[in-house]
């Protein structure tokens, strides 16, 4: 299709507008070159300038010198001889369209050569001037439409490494916000003497994610533990999480009140969302540990519940059993309200909060795994250490998908209450 519209475009042009193009003949005998160049002068319409050599050596001389725009070659020279004919011209130009005119009709010859890289393969003595002209003004046009791919694959491939070590850095700074030390309660106390005790996995489904979490002191015996889950993954949603990062920070002088933290994120982020032309939404929970008043005060964004570990009591639930009520998802709406709830907290309680990539995995059956599942599985290792569990959790719902690899993100933060009281 490529060749036709070259061709055309050439055909319209009076020939006196058209520079020659120069084609190297390596012919070895006079006849065959004769009659090459006659059918080019009756059928060319003085679009080609032919230079004639009989031997590959003066060829390869001659093709240093440049200008050449394609060749024309017969296998069989005084100084070589079959393929390596071609596989020497070919080595030494080759941005220059060779057509390789041969005595012998061998199939396999031509398809081999075709394969090292020929555009065209011609016996001689069934070729007239049209079809040698044709096949010129195509194998030209070939060598063109294959040299411009070859520049836009490697144009592609520069920007995908571009974008590549955009995605690398991207992640890099995504790893420097998540929490490499948690905050002590009170502040002065060492991380073993602490009255709250935090650990994470996270693991982004891409280069980046739009899962996170944070976790911050707001007296010395309260902590903000918030976790987020920003619509789909990848960059798109990287770029919300960081947005989101930027409006905690501004937010901390309502950080003890759970319902107006959730309220005012949301305000703040539907107003920045509103001007883009993709909606975006993201779940969220966000819970204040006070271990003072042994009290864990909660609002949730339609995000999946945490489980309340009552290790004393013997009891797993979700934390929606205390209290069920909850507000949509952040950025949906511009005046949205998350009611606040309350829960007595003990030593020795644990609070896991999670996102939704954790439960939201499949097998090959494509069943997913399920909250129901996640909670019998913490139900059965209440006892067991908080690192463990999470590790227990991530294995088994790999086992289940038969995958390492999750489709979603994963994030998963554990708090343990050492102590409460003042």
């Amino acid at each position: 299709m490529g060749g036709q519209q070259g061709a055309t475009a050439i055909d319209e042009k009076p020939a006196s507008d058209i520079s020659p193009i120069k084609v190297l003949l390596v012919e070895d005998n006079p006849g065959d070159a004769r009659l090459i160049q006659i059918m080019l002068e009756g059928a060319g319409n003085g679009l080609f300038e032919i230079e004639s050599v009989e031997r590959l050596q003066r060829a390869l001389q001659r093709l240093e010198d440049g200008d050449i725009g394609l060749i024309l070659c017969d296998l069989s020279l005084p100084d070589s001889r079959g393929l390596g004919t071609f596989t020497r011209l070919h080595a030494q130009a080759r941005q220059v369209p060779i057509i390789v005119l041969s005595g012998l009709n061998d199939t396999t010859l031509a398809v081999q050569a075709v394969h090292e890289g020929a555009q065209d393969f011609l016996i001689k003595g069934q070729v007239d001037g049209q079809l040698l002209v044709r096949a010129m003004r195509y194998a030209i046009e070939r060598k063109r439409m294959s040299e411009q791919l070859a520049h836009y694959a490697e144009e592609l491939r520069s920007r995908n490494a571009q974008l590549q070590a955009d995605f690398n850095m991207a992640r890099e700074i995504q790893e420097i916000f998540i929490p490499q030390q948690y905050p002590t309660f009170p502040h002065s106390a060492s991380p073993e003497k602490s009255a709250l005790k935090f650990c994470h996995r996270y693991i982004p489904a891409a280069e980046v994610g739009g899962d996170f979490f944070t976790i911050f002191p707001i007296t010395d015996c309260t902590a903000g533990v918030f976790i987020c889950d920003v619509m789909g993954h990848g960059m798109r949603a990287a770029l919300i999480t960081a947005i989101m990062r930027g409006l905690l920070e501004e937010l901390t002088p309502v950080a003890a009140d759970p319902g107006k933290f959730l309220a005012e994120i949301n305000r703040s982020l539907h107003a920045i969302l509103r001007r883009t032309k993709e909606p975006f939404l993201a779940t969220a929970f966000y819970m204040v540990a006070d271990v003072a008043l042994a009290e864990l005060r909660f609002a949730s964004a339609g995000h999946p519940s945490p489980f309340h570990l009552q290790r004393k009591a013997g009891v797993v639930e979700p934390l929606k059993i205390s209290d069920p009520r909850h507000g949509p998802a952040l950025g949906l709406f511009e005046k949205s309200s998350y009611p606040a709830c309350r829960t007595s907290l003990a030593a020795g309680d644990l609070v896991l909060l999670f996102t939704d990539g954790l439960f939201e995995a499949t097998n090959r059956e494509g069943e997913e795994y399920g909250q129901e599942r996640l909670l019998e599985l913490v139900r059965k290792s209440l006892h067991h250490p908080t690192e463990s569990l999470l590790h227990n959790m991530l294995a088994e719902v790999q086992k289940f998908s038969g995958t390492s690899d999750f489709n979603d993100d994963v994030c998963l933060v554990g708090m343990d209450v050492a102590r409460t009281g003042g």
